[in-house]
């Protein structure tokens, strides 16, 4: 089956790259034919790359996923055939309405509209269409090659085989799917990626620690239990069971947790200080930026390596 992406930006690029992996036929469409010929070399170029340094995914060869990926500057050809479309453009409510409100009037009854939008939720980009129950969020995690993660979320009316379906492609192409029964405002990702966002500008602009150090918690400690087991694994591992964990810690949490202070502005004098010990590591100059983005992702490649190999010892 034809599965389809609407534009080849990055997330769009990154997508088509997971499905060909997956071994399926993919339509990048895009309004310019310059943008899609860039989109082609520029995935040819990270195949090469994968290639090279053994984390290419999937069975086939660079050539052969290459050979599933052709591109479309014509929306109803794009359409034609697909059973799968996922839209990729900016983060822009009234863009991705217009985009879903083309495609209302172009697909037939068994196609899945599925959004790559991390914050916008279904309520507001599908109420009114004629294929509302067709409809989902697809919500990947950047970068989607190396994160498995897909947050399936659906509107109220989407059908639940619309889910099931979506799951179950995602599952097969290698992604880790999870479905949400309801929307709610930042998904479930970001709400608790903005929990230890917001604690973790508390802390640094309390001066309790400085923001190199509040980093290293993470990627040194809890980080390296969470890129295996989640907190609630966490809470039944450290203790005999989740009950005797609640029993033993209950009142310890509860004591920290109200010392909380509320949301931060995300603005000003703790911006500033975290802003200049970031630029010192990592100074804010494109090249820069791309090399540690380059060397993260080899980290991510890595560990996704080795996730799948304890897996399946």
């Amino acid at each position: 089956p034809d599965i389809y992406f609407l534009y080849s930006g990055l997330i769009g690029r990154s997508w088509a790259m997971v499905f060909a992996a997956g071994g399926f036929k993919v339509k990048l469409y895009d309004i310019a034919q310059q943008q899609l010929t860039s989109a082609l070399e520029n995935i040819r170029k990270q195949m090469k790359e994968l290639e090279e340094s053994g984390f290419l995914k999937g069975s086939l060869s660079v050539e052969q996923q290459l050979a599933l990926i052709s591109t479309c500057t014509d929306l109803r050809a794009a359409v034609e055939g697909a059973t799968f479309i996922q839209e990729c453009t900016p983060e822009n409510l009234e863009l991705k309405k217009k985009v879903f409100s083309q495609l209302d009037l172009l697909v037939g009854d068994n196609v899945i509209l599925s959004s790559s939008t991390s914050c916008l939720l279904p309520s507001k980009l599908f109420t009114g269409l004629k294929h509302v129950k067709q409809c989902i969020v697809s919500h990947p995690v950047n970068p989607p090659y190396f994160v498995p993660l897909v947050e399936i979320v659906p509107h109220p009316e989407t059908d639940p085989s619309t889910t099931e379906r979506t799951y179950a492609l995602m599952k097969k192409i290698g992604q880790s799917p999870v479905k949400l029964n309801g929307e709610i405002e930042g998904f479930v990702l970001n709400r608790l990626q903005y929990a230890v966002i917001s604690e973790a500008w508390r802390l640094v602009g309390e001066g309790v620690i400085s923001p190199t150090d509040l980093d290293l918690v993470m990627s040194d400690g809890l980080g390296m239990r969470y890129a295996f087991i989640g907190p609630l694994e966490t809470m039944h591992l450290n203790a005999e069971g989740f009950s005797n964990y609640c029993e033993r810690y209950r009142e310890g949490m509860r004591l920290v947790l109200n010392t909380f202070g509320p949301v931060p502005a995300f603005s000003g004098e703790v911006e500033q200080k975290i802003s200049e010990a970031m630029s010192e590591k990592i100074p804010v100059v494109p090249k820069v930026l791309d090399a540690r983005r380059k060397w993260r992702d080899g980290c991510l490649a890595g560990l996704s390596k080795l996730k799948k190999q304890m897996k399946s010892d």
